[in-house]
């Protein structure tokens, strides 16, 4: 493993693996290790050695940082200014990786976020700007430390989800916001996926705020110590706005059934559940999938999910899905069918070494798209250097 300890260190690494058309594995800590397919790299080049914020700023709601940063480093600066990430990042522990820490990098370059994605955004939408490092050992830098930047292409945004393909990424600068005061959750009873759905969606077009929505099914709602199927919705802000919107939804929802309401300790808990995937029933071979669709559309994927064989559970009002069962080759060509069918999109969170090499772990790319992305590339990383197969077969 190479692990650099500044932007020189990596530049020089990344020219010389060009030089000699050498494959790097690019990394912080491995938290992602499982994620889509195996990488085939013959060194690995990780930013765990370089760490730490570059800047702070709580007044302007600004934070830089070099990409090795761990993730609860910055919360815990953030939160002595009552500040937090906006789009929640999820924590697979599933994964692997280092003892499950996980670098602010790679937090950017998978644009993961959590159930406030519904209400605030992706993770995309929140970094302002860049420092990164091409294939051909430039140093690059695009957007800015400030809210309002409209200075050049928007590479930042490019960059942000390319799983290492493009570029490596240095240093990221985000938007932040405050800590809410307070959290209440809306608990609805026993309804089936499609009316759960539809409750979520009343909940979402309601002038209430909504930031969470989500729906566990049976076994997802046990591992949460519920005896049966259960809808959340998230309200978060002052203490009296939020007890006001609840009894307020909690009313215009009556008709969905029975309800319950969680206080602030109850919902930070049920929403970190949520946002992590631990409802999920995870084995040592488990195929594990993270599916996006319309809304309207999840109840029946998961339904054909768990005719499968697979169990797991919805976010996003239903637009999110993440499911885990046996690792199959005929499950995994059943489900991504499904998906394919109402024109969602996949990613193969995590299946045995062997399978991973084997399926597709994102969606296969129409020509036109697949081309452009080949152009990207060439442009970035001339010599495919970076991350090889992680995406699609090398």
């Amino acid at each position: 493993m190479i692990a650099p300890d500044s932007e020189a260190g990596f530049a020089a690494a990344i020219a010389a693996a060009t030089a000699a058309k050498t494959a790097l594995n690019l990394t912080g800590y491995g938290s992602k290790a499982g994620f889509l397919r195996p990488v085939v790299a013959g060194e690995t080049l990780s930013t765990r050695a370089f760490r730490g914020v570059s800047l702070y700023a709580p007044k302007e709601l600004v934070l830089s940082a070099r990409a090795g940063t761990p993730l609860a480093e910055l919360e815990a600066v953030l939160a002595e200014s009552g500040q937090q990430m906006i789009a929640e990042p999820p924590r697979y522990g599933f994964l692997g990786g280092d003892g499950v820490v996980q670098s602010l990098g790679g937090i950017i370059a998978c644009n993961l976020s959590g159930p406030r994605r519904i209400a605030w955004g992706a993770m995309r939408d929140h970094v302002l700007g860049v420092r990164a490092i091409t294939g051909r050992g430039e140093i690059v830098r695009s957007g800015g430390r400030v809210l309002k930047n409209v200075t050049g292409l928007d590479l930042a945004k490019l960059l942000t989800g390319s799983y290492g393909t493009l570029a490596l990424l240095t240093e990221i600068t985000v938007k932040v916001l405050p800590i809410p005061e307070a959290t209440g959750t809306l608990v609805l009873h026993d309804l089936t996926p499609a009316r759960a759905v539809a409750a979520l969606s009343a909940a979402l077009g309601s002038p209430f705020s909504v930031t969470g929505a989500a729906y566990l099914p049976e076994r997802a709602a046990a591992a949460m110590g519920y005896d049966r199927p259960v809808a959340l919705i998230r309200i978060e802000d002052v203490a009296a706005s939020v007890a006001y919107r609840l009894q307020a939804l909690r009313q215009q929802l009556g008709r969905y059934g029975a309800s319950a309401l969680l206080d602030q300790a109850g919902s930070l808990a049920i929403w970190q559940a949520v946002r992590d995937a631990t409802p999920l029933a995870v084995g040592a071979d488990t195929m594990i999938w993270r599916v996006s669709v319309a809304p309207s559309q999840g109840p029946g994927i998961l339904e054909r999910a768990q005719s499968l064989g697979l169990d797991g559970y919805l976010d996003w009002g239903g637009g999110l899905l993440l499911l885990a069962g046996p690792a199959t080759q005929a499950a995994a060509a059943a489900l991504s069918g499904a998906v394919a069918a109402v024109r969602g999109g996949w990613w193969l969170l995590r299946a045995p070494e062997s399978l991973r090499a084997s399926l597709d772990a994102v969606p296969p790319e129409p020509a036109a798209l697949a081309a452009i992305r080949g152009r990207l590339q060439s442009a970035f990383d001339p010599a495919g250097v970076f991350t090889p197969g992680k995406l699609h077969a090398a």
